[in-house]
């Protein structure tokens, strides 16, 4: 299964926590919801994709 960021992010944007979400679709990483929310970062503050990255917290 395939799982698009714009799902990912608006689950976050409704409330549903990171937790909730790994527990939910559970083929899903940590890194991968941090990953979404790097993206979306990315976009809006206008930069590359190639300055995405995810740091392991």
């Amino acid at each position: 299964m395939r799982l698009s960021v714009e799902l990912i992010l608006s689950l976050m944007a409704q409330g549903v926590t990171a937790e909730a979400i790994l527990d939910e679709y559970r083929e899903l990483e940590p890194e991968d919801v941090r990953a979404c929310v790097a993206y979306a970062h990315t976009v809006i503050a206008g930069d590359t994709l190639s300055a995405v990255s995810v740091a392991e917290p």
